[in-house]
């Protein structure tokens, strides 16, 4: 019989409390957070699921008694949550660390794997710089790497793609949603492709930007992995998991005592996987009315940046478009100084993706889109989550157009 988490209660009318941060003045203030692609607010109904396995509840789900029994249980109700919320079976959700290492798993140990039958892998062009460097540490291994292109709308080139395919391709990542713009590429087609032409290819899917967002059925896009993490759908930071569909084969990066299947040895974070299944199953459950209000409120914001001298919505052409990111372009200064002026009005955007702010360069994905170097530099994040009102976003464009006249030169 299957364990499952406890009922959540229904959803608030109200959004989640607004996030609070200091001024420069030292005082405490509200202000609009809009960097969710980076990190969503914890939901209170998932603290309340993990809150007791940082206290009273605290056994190692390797013991064999009680208490270990109790977090083994625990665990697995919130692998039941994470399965069916992408349409899988329970014993293919593998838990990791995050996202990255969720990726890591996946082309490090597909691609290691696979050996005997190839060395060559393909790379989507706009990928997250976890997948990249992992790609990049195969090729120091003696792989041969090829990446992927985007056609002229921007969207993924499957003829391109189809025509590098090769017998001995042993690897094929590429993302669901862009995390920088929020293109969403055609996983399923590609994988028809790749099916068809190397047979001993690995399909891996970095879906980290898509629970919540969009529905998600392994089957039905055909990947061998897919890659989520919790933190990214209202779940806490530290937890991610990655689908490995039954018969496939990887070789694992931790070595111990062969938890997770053998495929991440190591004490589970037992308080961060129950919270990353009350995320999970929250995130499903509410993502087909708050799906539409996101495409509502990114239609309001894309309306509302056209009646700002100089400020347009980037979107490179591709067909379909995530309904929570909106990359914003205005010429001028760095998107950084104008990050901070918003972030000096009470409203936080990001200067790009996270982790790529972290290496203070031009993230190669915006330039395979097409971009400029001094257009990557201009770019903003503008990223929603079900937490974000339209009140949100009368506050952004109130404070951006207050930003762009203050940057304006003086007249002359």
């Amino acid at each position: 019989m299957r364990a499952r988490l406890g009922r959540i209660a229904p959803a608030p009318d109200a959004p989640l409390a607004r996030a609070r941060g200091i001024s420069s003045t030292g005082v405490t203030t509200p202000f609009v957070y809009l960097d969710h692609a980076a990190t969503t607010p914890l939901d209170p109904r998932v603290r309340d699921a993990l809150l007791p396995w940082l206290g009273e509840r605290f056994g190692n789900p390797s013991s064999r008694h009680k208490a270990g029994a109790a977090a083994a249980q625990a665990i697995d109700a919130a692998r039941g949550e994470v399965a069916r919320a992408i349409g899988a079976r329970r014993e293919e959700v593998v838990f990791t660390s995050g996202g990255t290492e969720a990726n890591a798993l996946a082309v490090l140990g597909g691609a290691r794997a696979r050996r005997e039958h190839g060395r060559h892998a393909l790379v989507g062009p706009t990928e997250h710089a976890c997948v990249r460097e992992c790609v990049q540490a195969l090729a120091r291994e003696g792989f041969e790497v090829e990446t992927l292109r985007l056609d002229a709308r921007g969207a993924l080139d499957l003829e391109h793609a189809a025509a590098r395919l090769r017998p001995d391709t042993i690897l094929v990542a590429q993302m669901l949603v862009q995390n920088e713009v929020g293109t969403i590429y055609p996983v399923r087609e590609l994988a028809r492709r790749v099916r068809a032409r190397s047979k001993h290819a690995l399909l891996h899917v970095d879906a980290v930007q898509a629970l919540g967002k969009l529905e998600l059925d392994v089957v039905d896009l055909g990947c061998d992995t897919l890659a989520l993490s919790a933190h990214k759908a209202h779940g806490p930071q530290g937890a991610g998991a990655l689908f490995v569909r039954e018969g496939v084969v990887l070789e694992p990066l931790v070595h111990g005592g062969g938890q997770e299947r053998g495929l991440r040895s190591g004490t589970p974070n037992v308080a961060a996987i129950v919270g990353f299944g009350a995320a999970a199953k929250l995130a499903e459950e509410l993502r087909p009315r708050h799906a539409h209000a996101l495409q509502t409120l990114r239609t309001r914001l894309v309306e509302g940046l056209a009646r700002i001298p100089g400020a347009r919505a980037f979107e490179p052409g591709a067909p379909h478009v995530a309904p929570h990111i909106v990359a914003l372009l205005i010429p001028g200064v760095p998107s950084e100084v104008r990050m901070h002026h918003l972030e000096e009005l009470g409203v936080v955007v990001s200067a790009g993706s996270a982790c790529q702010a972290q290496k203070q360069s031009i993230s190669p994905s915006l330039l395979a889109l097409g971009l400029t170097p001094d257009e990557s530099r201009t770019l903003l994040r503008i990223s929603m989550s079900r937490t974000t009102t339209p009140t949100d976003i009368d506050t952004l464009l109130t404070a951006l157009a207050q930003v762009e006249a203050k940057l304006a030169p003086p007249k002359r």
